[in-house]
């Protein structure tokens, strides 16, 4: 073998070595041996070449393989278990066949996915898009179509007149007497915030809505971001002091009787006062017994809680003051006392320096609780600091004063008496700044002015209660906005309820002669007073200051107590 030969198969053997490097031929060697070598040259780059196009074939094997079982996977488990990758060619066809053939198969939702979580939430916010009555309400699954069809009068039956929204409404369409019962048994029957279905939502959307709201500019406070959406409120002009935008209907009262407030002590003489405390769980009653009972209200046992024996003065009038620290109590004496309920000491205070007055069994106290004003005699009126206790200044009146009523929040008091007219004193000034006659009127027994002071009635010893618009009668009109005639006796009581819309009206010489006036419409209740129960001789009268409560003290002794279930709260 030549040593050109030699070299060549030496170049084979390296090329064997080095398969990427091709070593060129020799100097050394001939002509005729350099063709040889550059026919050789070729056949290994060729053969090279063949083992990068099988390798690539393999690859591409590989990746149609990982594609085909992707395709097979989606196809079986859906689009849940593809999983979304960045950066290769050919990857987003793969995800839209996926995700267009996912939808032909069930989505397993017991995967912890967010996905999963979001698609639930919106099938959800899609359900609970309908709105009934202002309350979320899932779409029925079957609707009657005879109910679109059917008109329903419930003005004829007695136990559907309050599905009523307007007095005179009578024929409601079937769809609307389902939604209204709905809502009334929804009314009665509350359901807990837990349950309800929504709940979850509202967890859900708490963060979108705090950033919404403070785009808007709106902040909630920390307590009520659950309780109730901004929103809600700010999308309507109602009354939000009147619960569910529903007044007091005319016609029929809806009431109970409870068990009697002094069921636990019953007097054993007249009860003259009856009074809620401000906190509207406290009653006050008391009578010709000389004592003065407190009660713990609840409607099922009205726990006694103390009471106080006077023993001079048998009680014709006690009061607490509007600020609930003190009872005045009065009789047909010189002097009347105090209570303070905080100290529990009772002070005896009187007679007044300066008068000689025979009895103090009449008086008001301002609602500001600074003045109380006793009727006197020939016509004055007494004026007494409610902190001293000290004669601060007298009125004097035409005739008689037989009835007293503070007004415009203790600035202003109404009085009325023996000559049949209505003066109106500035107290300030301690003037009076008006003087209307009473129309009817030959001698008022009994005044009595609305909380908001917008309203006021006057009685009289005829049973006539002529009810007036305070702006009006001070303007010169004399006409009354409407005149009660119920009674046939002397007008000894009279009540507003804390919302005005309730009058109450009672004479204490006939039997069962109480009358609850509906305001505006200035009707009486017709189910009222009960049939089948007596009020016996009713002498007083007192609501609660939610008006869910009513008390009737009579001269039987006893404090009759019922439920307003109008009202929500006591």
């Amino acid at each position: 073998m030549s040593l050109i030969s030699q070299n060549i198969f030496h170049k084979n053997r390296v090329n064997k070595t080095k398969r990427e490097d091709v070593d060129l031929p020799s100097p050394l060697e001939g002509n005729e041996h350099v063709e040889d070598g550059q026919e050789m040259v070729p056949d290994i780059i060729r053969t090279k070449k063949r083992k990068k196009e099988r390798k690539e074939e393999e690859k591409q094997l590989e990746v149609e393989e990982e594609r085909e079982m992707k395709k097979l996977e989606n196809f079986l488990f859906g689009s849940l278990y593809a999983p979304i990758e960045f950066g290769k060619v050919g990857d987003e066809d793969v995800q839209t066949e996926a995700e267009k053939d996912s939808t032909l198969f069930f989505t397993d939702r017991s995967a912890n996915s967010v996905l999963s979580v979001y698609e639930e939430d919106a099938e959800f916010a899609k359900e609970s898009s309908d709105e009934e009555d202002g309350t979320k309400q899932r779409k029925p699954v079957w609707v009657d179509e005879e109910e679109e069809k059917t008109n329903i009068n419930i003005s004829k039956v007695n136990r559907l007149r309050k599905l009523r929204k307007a007095e005179d409404e009578s024929l409601i369409s079937g769809s609307d007497y389902v939604a209204r019962l709905r809502a009334q048994h929804a009314k009665l029957n509350p359901g807990t915030e837990w349950a309800q279905r929504d709940s979850r939502s509202k967890a859900y959307s708490s963060d979108d809505d705090e950033s919404s709201d403070e785009e808007n500019g709106v902040v909630v406070a920390p307590g009520h971001k659950d309780v109730e959406s901004v929103d809600d409120i700010l999308r309507t002009n109602e009354d939000l002091v009147v619960k569910n935008g529903t007044k007091l209907l005319p016609g029929l009262l809806e009431y109970s009787k409870l068990v009697d407030a002094n069921a636990e002590d019953p007097s054993n003489g007249p009860i003259n006062s009856v009074q809620f405390h401000r906190n509207a769980q406290l009653l006050l009653t008391a009578g010709l017994d000389r004592r003065v009972r407190f009660f713990q209200i609840d409607g099922k046992r009205n726990t006694k809680i103390q009471s106080i024996f006077l023993e001079d003065c048998p009680i014709r009038k006690a009061s607490f003051l509007p600020d609930g620290s003190q009872v005045i109590i009065a009789g047909r004496r010189k002097f009347f006392y105090s209570f303070d309920l905080v100290k529990a000491r009772v002070d005896k205070i009187g007679p007044l320096i300066g008068r000689e007055e025979k009895s103090l069994e009449t008086f008001e106290v301002s609602p500001d609780s600074s003045t109380i004003a006793f009727v006197g005699n020939e016509g004055y009126i007494l004026l007494v600091s409610s902190k001293t206790k000290e004669l601060i200044g007298t009125l004097k009146m035409n005739g008689t004063v037989r009835s007293l009523a503070f007004s415009d929040d203790g600035r202003q008091l109404l009085s009325s008496g023996g000559d049949g007219h209505i003066y109106h004193w500035d107290l300030r000034t301690r003037t009076c700044f008006h003087k209307g006659t009473d129309e009817g009127c030959i001698n008022g027994t009994a005044l009595c002015a609305s909380p908001s002071g917008a309203l006021f009635a006057a009685g009289s010893s005829s049973g006539i209660v002529n009810v007036y618009n305070r702006e009006q009668f001070l303007g010169g009109k004399r006409k009354p906005m409407k005149t009660i005639e119920n009674l046939t006796t002397k007008v000894d009581f009279m009540k507003f309820s804390s919302d005005a819309q309730i009058l109450a009206i009672s004479s204490s010489m006939k039997k069962n002669s109480l009358k609850l006036i509906h305001i505006p419409s200035y009707t009486v209740f017709s189910n009222w007073p009960p049939s089948n129960r007596t009020l016996h001789y009713p002498r007083c009268l007192d609501f609660s200051p939610g008006g869910g409560f009513m008390t009737v003290g009579n001269a039987a002794g006893k404090v009759l107590l019922y439920k307003l279930h109008h009202y929500q709260h006591a």
